[in-house]
């Protein structure tokens, strides 16, 4: 899987499941946990994901990965 593939996937992934752990999103990508987060790092560092608690909970089940419109329009222009 080419890295534009990866991340058009975990996109896809995290668009329709967001309250993903990391562990769980590498098990459903098939690659290491190490490369998920740095793949999630990336994603939120170029504004196309936001994390953040918005239960508002003290429990990391609170916590949830958001897509932002312009990771809505990278997954889109993404084949």
């Amino acid at each position: 899987m080419t890295n534009q593939e990866l991340e058009y996937s975990a996109l896809k992934i995290l668009e329709q499941q967001p309250d993903l752990t990391q562990r769980q999103l590498a098990e459903k990508l098939g690659v290491s946990l190490g490369k998920t987060h740095y793949l999630v790092k990336s994603f939120i560092n170029v504004g196309w994901i936001k994390f953040g608690n918005f239960q508002r909970s003290d429990n990391k089940w609170g916590y949830a990965y958001l897509l932002t419109p312009m990771g809505f329009v990278e997954k889109s222009a993404t084949p």
